[in-house]
């Protein structure tokens, strides 16, 4: 993860775009693409799917190893774990690494009190089960509050968004498509 912004850089280059150029495609200020391209700037899954879609590559790039050997099993030591924003939610990669791969299995923890500010809604369906704690998932504004061992099921284009009411953690097995990193 630490070389992402390397791997902007490149890709850029390769499309012979100027940083101005990608300001343009993507919204996003000169300043701060400058910031991220020098690693001196964190960078949220929203910015870098934006990124991505300018740079015509799928964001899963970003997040593959250098290797090109299918891999179908994961064990817990080799689990790879990133967060996207300084204190929001921990993911952990659980898929295998081969090509034409379409889910996105991901073990999400969901910090004390977090709150996500705005809803979402793209292409794709999702599942969640609730390993631990609580999660209030919002579809199209109705709540629906969730418990361990509950699960909920959706598609991607309902506007939808999620908070954990507990001062504790909370801990979400979570499959999606398409796939996101």
């Amino acid at each position: 993860m630490e070389d992402i912004h390397l791997k902007i850089k490149a890709l850029r280059q390769e499309l012979n775009m100027t940083l101005k150029d990608l300001s343009e495609e993507t919204g996003l200020s000169l300043s701060f693409l400058s910031q991220i391209e020098r690693g001196a700037s964190s960078l949220s899954i929203t910015s870098l799917k934006k990124i991505s879609d300018a740079l015509n590559i799928h964001i899963n790039y970003f997040f593959l190893e250098e290797n090109d050997h299918q891999n179908f099993v994961v064990r817990k030591e080799n689990r790879h774990s990133f967060s996207t924003n300084l204190g929001s939610q921990m993911y952990t990669r659980l898929s295998g690494t081969f090509p034409g791969r379409k889910l996105e299995p991901l073990i999400v923890t969901l910090p004390p009190h977090m709150n996500e500010n705005h809803p979402y809604s793209h292409n794709g369906e999702e599942l969640y089960f609730i390993l631990k704690g609580e999660v209030i998932f919002y579809l199209n504004k109705e709540k629906f509050h969730l418990y361990e061992g509950d699960t909920i099921h959706f598609p991607s284009s309902i506007s939808h968004q999620w908070e954990n009411p507990l001062p504790t953690e909370s801990v979400v097995l979570s499959v999606v498509t398409p796939i996101i990193f």
